[in-house]
């Protein structure tokens, strides 16, 4: 009786998770937002020289392939029909930048990801381009001047690498983020592949302008882009094309979020003024500021939330972002190799209960938001005798709290209103010893949905809702209602403070330690 019962589940959407460590392929029920089915690939990263980070755009699509089929045999093995599933979404790391050839479909050069630092170099000549009393660039696109967005990255690329100047100059190429590759191959690549994006990824590209919702001529000038290499920018609800392969070939694909939009989304926070924290690679805190542009006084993005369709208006989000949250235990893991899985690191901290003293500032690639210090790098200090590995992985842990501490205070101070509560989500927050210690470090409570699956979901609601597809209601009242875990503030708030001005001398020790950099090219 029960599998006859799955079988008629009503519609289903489906949502391609392209993050920056692996890929996923979701299947949620549209009516109730139940999770049905899912598969994940761990995705490779490459580190060819110090600072560089990059993957190969054709493992991230075998990637998204695989999860693909596999989740659809689940979906079998549970006896749910796949033709259930009416439409597909798709939600990826943002600013990681691909160029390909229009004409084979091949990549010609590695993707490389937002956190790659070989522009710094490049960021240092164009900032002194910019007249101090009229910072364009920001105005125009809400963001710093930073490596961690793709025009540098793009820039790079048609500087150093031949195969990309050859291909620009034969009218060959083709440039996009991770949404905008997946897009153009899944619905034909080579034959009629559909070259978009949507306003979410474009507004982290810096060469949108996020007041038009248009591709900037002053911006791409300024550096050095061919306009006709970009894709299309659409809403982020809305069909762009059809599957032109596999399991679910004939499936429109309409939906289109960077993760953190979708995890904004999936998270509910269509009114003004409400937050999310998304624990991943990175830590990323958004806070929707409706249909106007809030800049931000104390080191914070501004940056487009979501379009829930063509005609629908744009809303605008501030962003905190923190590069390495959910890195730091993969480097424990990977580098230092003190846990054999990512997992491991919450018993090892849980052994302890304290970093007694000791600081991690995990700054890999510079600091991120409120500080945008590129010269800075990882430190860990108040070391002694007895701190042994349990402490390391327990300051690991503090120090994604402290990060996201110092985001949520520029958040405030930004918004005025503080936030009486942090809604969270993404991978990290299984550890409850993280979600704890958390609540105590920003002495409010931490809440966080039983699904963990946001950003998945942001990308499924979408897609299912878009004109044409018209499975998934996003009216409030329809909205399925989401079971939450809470974590309350166990310390108080005096110890909380003096840990955390701590940090701050530590985040302080970590800075200017890069004075020269290294030369960036040498690519043939």
């Amino acid at each position: 009786m029960a599998a006859s019962k799955r079988a008629v589940c009503g519609p289903l959407v489906g949502a391609v998770d392209q993050g920056t460590s692996s890929t996923r392929f979701l299947v949620f029920n549209s009516k109730t937002a139940e999770l049905l089915s899912h598969h994940q690939v761990e995705i490779k990263q490459e580190f060819p020289r110090e600072g560089w980070v990059e993957q190969d755009p054709k493992e991230i699509l075998h990637s998204v392939y695989e999860c693909i089929e596999k989740t659809c045999e689940k979906l079998g093995q549970l006896n749910i029909d796949i033709s259930n599933i009416k439409a597909i979404g798709v939600s990826n790391q943002r600013e990681t930048t691909v160029v390909w050839d229009k004409i084979t479909g091949e990549p010609l050069y590695n993707a490389v990801l937002w956190l790659d630092l070989r522009t710094q170099s490049t960021v240092e000549s164009l900032s002194k381009r910019i007249p101090g009393n009229n910072n364009f660039v920001k105005s125009k696109t809400g963001l710093p001047l930073s490596t961690y967005f793709s025009a540098v990255k793009l820039h790079w690329l048609l500087d150093n690498v031949r195969k990309v100047q050859k291909a620009v100059e034969d009218k060959r190429a083709l440039f996009g983020t991770i949404d905008s590759w997946l897009i153009w191959s899944l619905t034909g690549g080579v034959s009629g592949g559909v070259h978009c994006t949507d306003v979410t990824n474009a507004s982290r590209t810096m060469l949108f302008n996020i007041h038009s919702l248009e591709w900037d001529k002053q911006l791409c000038d300024f550096f050095g882009i061919p306009m006709e290499i970009l894709p299309n920018v659409r809403s982020s609800s809305e069909i762009y094309g059809l599957m032109k392969a596999g399991a679910l070939e004939g499936v429109p694909i309409s939906g289109c979020l960077g993760d953190q939009s979708a995890a904004l989304v999936g998270q509910m926070c269509f009114q003004i003024g409400q937050a999310k924290n998304t624990y991943g690679t990175g830590c990323f805190l958004l806070c929707n500021t409706g249909h106007k542009c809030v800049f931000s006084d104390h080191g914070l993005l501004t940056t487009v939330a979501y379009k829930l369709g063509r005609d629908k208006p744009v809303y605008y989000a501030l962003e905190g972002s923190v590069a390495i949250a959910g890195a730091v235990v993969r480097w424990l893991r990977d580098n230092l190799g003190i846990i054999k899985t990512s997992e491991e690191i919450e018993k090892l901290a849980k052994e302890v209960g304290t970093s007694y003293g000791c600081y991690f500032v995990p700054a890999f690639s510079g600091l991120y938001a409120p500080y945008w210090e590129p010269s800075a790098r990882g430190i860990i200090c108040g070391l002694t005798q007895f701190t042994n590995k349990c402490h390391i992985a327990f300051a690991a842990l503090e120090a994604v709290c402290f990060q996201t501490r110092e985001i949520l205070d520029a958040m405030n101070r930004d918004c005025g209103i503080p936030l009486s509560h942090l809604q969270v989500d993404g991978g990290m927050t299984s550890n409850k010893i993280l979600m704890q210690l958390q609540a105590d470090i920003l002495c409010i409570p931490v809440v966080k949905p039983s699904m963990p699956e946001t950003t998945a979901l942001g990308a499924a609601m979408v897609a299912g809702a878009a004109e044409g597809v018209n499975v998934w209601s996003l009216e409030p009242e329809d909205l399925s209602t989401v079971t939450m875990e809470r974590f309350e503030p166990q310390i108080n708030a005096e110890e909380s403070e003096i840990r955390y001005s701590t940090w701050k001398k530590a985040v302080m020790k970590s800075m200017g330690w890069v004075t020269t950099q290294s030369p960036e090219s040498g690519i043939p």
